[in-house]
């Protein structure tokens, strides 16, 4: 990628990295970006494509961390895998001041839980409480979620994922973020029997949603 690369640290515990939009990222908008560790980048890169799915480029190495790809699912969200050698990815996850969830939504929820059920060997588990809503899970620990993008909130949005991190406190959460220049994309929310969120775009564009469980 080149250029500078910041490691977030909460505790002396990777959280997540930054790092500035170059030239070869022309167009792209400020995002953040999920990884989900893999054994190989190169057999999931070549089963992405099996599944209707589009790798974006080729598995690359990234010096001595790790090798990576980065993809789209058959509804033309993006997301990235990460085949550790010398680091393996966060080592905090699910604390206050971490990423805690990723959530998908698609214009397709079939079609996408289809093909991540059958390249990462995901487990499904749908809900209607509220709205339809399905659960991922890995080895029997659900890891995120997907929604289907209906209604006119979603008019001209592309199929995305978002991060989730969690805060002690999502209305407090919420202020602080808009009094350093960030803005509410959705105030904080329930979610029932769950939670509270609110979804917000950083002062360059990069959106991500805060989550405080009951």
């Amino acid at each position: 990628m080149g250029g500078v690369y910041t490691t977030l640290l909460k505790e002396d515990k990777d959280v997540g990295a930054i790092y500035q939009l170059g030239p070869q990222t022309e167009g792209v908008p400020p995002h953040w970006m999920s990884y989900v560790a893999v054994d190989s980048a190169d057999k999931t890169a070549a089963k992405v494509a099996e599944l209707g799915g589009e790798a974006l480029c080729p598995p690359f190495d990234v010096m001595e961390h790790g090798r990576m790809v980065i993809f789209k699912d058959p509804t033309g969200a993006t997301l990235s895998v990460w085949e550790p050698k010398e680091h393996f990815g966060v080592d905090l996850f699910g604390a206050p001041g971490s990423a805690c969830w990723c959530e998908l939504a698609t214009t397709d929820v079939a079609k996408a839980g289809a093909f991540y059920s059958s390249l990462f060997g995901w487990s499904l588990k749908e809900s209607s409480d509220g709205m339809p809503y399905t659960e991922f899970g890995n080895k029997g620990q659900m890891i995120g979620g997907m929604m289907p993008m209906d209604g006119p909130q979603f008019q001209g949005v592309p199929p995305h994922w978002t991060v989730y991190f969690a805060v002690d406190d999502c209305d407090a959460t919420a202020e602080k973020a808009k009094a350093l220049g960030a803005t509410s994309c959705v105030p904080p929310t329930d979610i029932q029997n769950v939670g509270r969120f609110a979804m917000i775009q950083d002062p360059q564009g990069a959106v991500f949603s805060i989550f405080t469980p009951l």
